[in-house]
């Protein structure tokens, strides 16, 4: 019997479900890339799962980012997107344009402006989150009990592989 191929392999298509290792056993390559694919394949299928499907990705960001820390200036913005300031710019305009955000003068530097999240930018950022809630737990509901306590495990391991 052929072993199973990832999506790396010559014969990219089939699912790849591995089997579960000895400790000892694992190869932290492959591991590496079995986890950087189921990852980003999941983030890609959380993503789609949005209440606005003009929205993008970034635009989505700035609005959760608005809705957990409050306004901010554009600078503060671009610095937490990780962007340019004229980068930054754009998303906010096409946000502002949208009625998702506002933008009013700062009121202790009169050079700068605060962006804040509207009611309705509020709603798009509380409904997508509940729409990829319900997608995830559709998926898990298909799992055994053991399967579900062995991603709770790998979701507390990889939180903090991420934070170090």
């Amino acid at each position: 019997m052929p072993p199973p191929t990832s999506p790396e392999s010559p014969g990219a298509g089939t699912v790849h479900t591995p089997s579960r290792p000895a400790p000892e056993d694992v190869a932290l390559d492959r591991l590496a890339v079995d986890l950087r694919i189921s990852l980003l394949r999941t983030a890609r299928r959380l993503r789609a799962q949005k209440s606005l499907d003009d929205l993008t990705d970034g635009q989505f960001s700035v609005l959760a980012h608005l809705v957990n820390g409050g306004p901010r200036t554009p600078g503060e913005l671009a610095e937490a997107e990780h962007v340019r300031p004229p980068s930054m710019t754009r998303t906010i305009t096409s946000l502002v344009e949208a009625g998702l955000v506002s933008r009013t003068d700062h009121p202790d530097d009169g050079r700068q402006v605060l962006v804040a999240v509207t009611d309705a930018g509020r709603q798009v950022v509380l409904q997508t989150r509940a729409r990829r809630a319900e997608w995830l737990s559709r998926r898990l509901e298909d799992l055994s009990p053991a399967e579900r306590a062995t991603l709770a495990e790998a979701a507390a391991l990889l939180t903090r592989v991420v934070s170090e």
